[in-house]
């Protein structure tokens, strides 16, 4: 058994300038105002976009995130209909071949501390968890069926293609402290990489950090 936190990694190619300029030539036909296209314009432009509330044109730029989380996550974040996912699949993957260490992974909870009473109970579930999981496919189940006993706790990726207007819904949504505490975790992280990279456009996005 393998105990892990929660990840996120970038998979486009961003960059700041070349993505402004892309939004901004789709945003200027609104307002037949190509010719003021210059190489200073496009951040002001779009800023005033967002300001406006206009930020359908941002839907002409897309970026792509892999994630690796629990699947109680990913069960919450493929909630978002506008956008493009790829997960791994365990109806496909074996845990008890050598691809896998022949064992299963598990996302750390980031609301227990380790070692504390409530951790100690998950670990233990999770120890149980893999031992019936290899159990059936010894018996000879099949990875599908063998599934039925893996819980949210259960190490997935998937890749997630959104554009920028969704990318600003999802994080307005899953950043709040309405949120559970390990979707807030991966959001924030998404978030933050986002904000880094586009700032002009996610700027507004408030982060907190605060998981608990």
């Amino acid at each position: 058994m393998r105990i892990i936190e929660p990840q996120v990694f970038l998979e486009s190619e961003l960059d700041q300038d070349v993505v402004m300029k892309h939004i901004e030539k789709a945003g200027r036909v609104c307002y037949k105002s190509e010719s003021l296209i210059s190489d200073e314009s496009a951040i002001k432009f779009i800023s005033n976009l967002i300001k406006r509330g206009h930020e359908s044109v941002i839907e002409h730029y897309s970026v792509t995130f892999r994630v690796v989380c629990d699947r109680g996550v990913t069960h919450e974040i493929v909630r978002h209909r506008i956008a493009s996912y790829s997960q791994e699949s365990t109806r496909y993957c074996n845990y008890a071949q050598d691809k896998f260490g022949k064992e299963i992974t598990f996302i750390k909870p980031c609301f227990w501390q380790e070692g504390s009473e409530e951790y100690l109970v998950w670990e233990k579930a999770m120890a149980n968890i893999e031992e019936y999981y290899f159990s059936l496919i010894n018996l000879g189940a099949t990875p599908q069926e063998a599934r039925s006993v893996l819980p949210n706790s259960l190490k997935t990726e998937i890749y997630i293609t959104m554009n920028l207007r969704e990318w600003r819904h999802f994080l307005k949504l899953r950043t709040s402290k309405a949120s559970h505490p390990q979707m807030r975790q991966v959001a924030n992280m998404i978030g933050e990489i986002l904000k880094e990279k586009l700032p002009f456009i996610f700027e507004d996005i408030q982060i907190d950090n605060d998981n608990t």
